[in-house]
Parts: structure tokens; sequence; C-alpha cells
């Protein structure tokens, strides 16, 4: 092998290690990494529901009641939210049935029963009357609620914005005397 041979030889190995040295370093650049913010917004998690691998001495606030949530409520502001559901429900009396029936008066009437609209079958098993803690517990997690049910909602986390889309559903018909707060 003469010099040459090795000098192209010795070329090729320091090129290609420039090569790689330099995507690293143009990858830093470009595709930056930071550490989390401690003070950015948390990320809600669902329980598991086991208690498997957490402390059992661990308090969860639950918050205000759903009683003490609605003495505040705004029907406004439930209008606003209400503009999730319009895409697949009307709120107008005698309005038409969408993707989703009608909620013209529906606080207080029983489930499943708007008519002329065809229910899945996790939603005609339940039974019984559309009650404000039943609305809202429903509104929180559609499908853990009525696990079958064809509404492809996620849900509204937040318990203010379900007490004011309850305020606005009252309003939109039902009229129902609101929970006492304690």
């Amino acid at each position: 092998m003469d010099s040459f041979e090795f000098n192209k030889i010795a070329g090729a190995l320091l090129f290609s290690l420039l090569l790689i040295l330099g995507v690293q370093n143009l990858s830093s650049v470009l595709f930056s990494i930071d550490p989390a913010d401690p003070a950015s917004y948390p990320v809600e998690v669902a329980d598991s529901g086991d208690n498997s691998g957490g402390d059992a001495d661990v308090v969860v606030d639950e918050g205000p009641s759903l009683a003490t949530l609605l003495a505040s409520a705004d029907a406004d502001k439930g209008a606003k939210v209400a503009k999730k559901c319009a895409a697949c429900h009307t709120f107008d009396d005698g309005g038409a049935n969408k993707v989703g029936p009608n909620l013209n008066g529906i606080l207080g009437s029983p489930v499943a029963q708007v008519a002329g609209f065809n229910y899945s079958g996790a939603l005609t098993d339940l039974g019984g009357e559309w009650t404000f803690q039943r609305m809202s517990d429903y509104l929180e997690n559609p499908k853990a609620y009525a696990p079958g049910t064809a509404m492809s909602f996620a849900g509204l986390r937040k318990p203010n914005d379900r007490a004011n889309i309850l305020a606005y559903l009252n309003n939109q018909g039902s009229n129902l005397a609101l929970p006492a707060a304690e």
C-alpha cells in the first residue's frame, strides 16, 4: 500500500467523522429539547382505579359540590360551552334532532325519551330522569358513565364548565329549581 492509498483511506475516515459530528451538532441546534417547566400547565391523568401502587393516606380534594357550583353558574358562559355540543345537538324549543337529540327541556325529563330519536342501548338501559347530578356525571365522561353509548364526545373535565352548561340547559326549557348549596 503506497502513501497515496493510505491518504485516501485516512481522508475518508476523517471526512466520515467530521460528517457525523456535523450532523449531530446541527440536529442539536434544530431540535433542542428543553426540560419541562415546573410552572407549566398540569396534565390531568385519569385514576386507573387500582390501589396497588399508590399511597393509601393521600386525600384527594374533590372541590366544591355541584350544588355550590350551580349557585354561582353563569348560563351565558354555559351557552359558550354549549357551542361544543351544537355540531350534534339543538337547544331550541321544537328544534330538530341532529346526530344527537334536541336538548330543550332535557333536565327533569326521562333518559333516552326524546321523540323521534333512536338512542343507543346503553342510554335506554339507564332509565330514570336527567337530574343535575346525573347530567353532570354523564357530561364529565359519557363513555365511562354509559359504556357503549354512541356519543363520541370526550366529555367536559372542568366542573365549572359542567355547572355553566347545566345552568344553560336549565334555561332551555327545563326551568328546574337549583339544588340547595351547602
